[in-house]
Parts: C-alpha cells; structure tokens; sequence
C-alpha cells in the first residue's frame, strides 16, 4: 500500500523534470514588489528627507530631538551640535539626533 498514488507519482516525474514553471514564481515576485513599495522605498524616502534636514541646519535654528529636548543651535560640527537648552546652558548632541525644526520664537515661549 503507497501513500503517494501512481498516477501522481508518475506525473511528477515525467511532466515536470526538466521544467521550470514561472507561475509557481510569480507569488514570490507580487510580494517582493509590495514589500519595496509598503516598506522599503517609504522608509529610504524619510531617511532622505531627513538627511536633508540635518545638511540644511544653521547656527541659531531652533530643534527638537527624538529625544524630546528643545533648543536653539549654538554651534555645528561634523557630527556634535551645541544646543542651547536655557540661558547659558548648552549641551552637546550627536547631529543625527535632531528630529525636526521647529518655528522661530518656539523656543521663547517654551524656555528663554
């Protein structure tokens, strides 16, 4: 007694074993293409946008980090920002920390 049937088994390995069948691909591509579209291009497209932010930022612009802290840049490096955060107190930030610019004059009237 097979478990597998005769006719099956012959089939399989007559009709298909020099044959590639692209419907049985096909799935694989449909959700590779969703998977760029939903997820990766989205993410490559904030991360660009972002990038630009950084390049784009000037001494005196007011930030908000992801961290949540808010201050005005007192100075930029190559990868640190001096941030201030109070009168006369400034702290040091990695530049890739900063999550968004913030309106001028937020700032006083929050802190300053």
């Amino acid at each position: 007694m097979s478990l597998i049937p005769s006719a099956f088994a012959e089939g399989t390995t007559k009709a298909s074993a020099g044959q590639f069948n692209y419907v049985s691909f096909l799935p694989m591509v449909i959700i590779f293409v969703l998977f760029w579209f939903l997820l990766i291009r989205p993410q490559q497209k904030k991360a660009k946008t972002h990038n630009q932010m950084l390049t784009e930022l000037q001494k005196g612009d007011e930030v908000i980090t992801s961290s949540g802290i808010l201050g005005r840049i007192s100075k930029i490096e190559d990868q640190f920002i001096l941030l201030e955060v109070a009168n006369n107190v400034i702290i040091t930030v990695q530049k890739s920390t900063v999550g968004a610019k913030v309106e001028k004059g937020t700032l006083n009237k929050t802190v300053l």
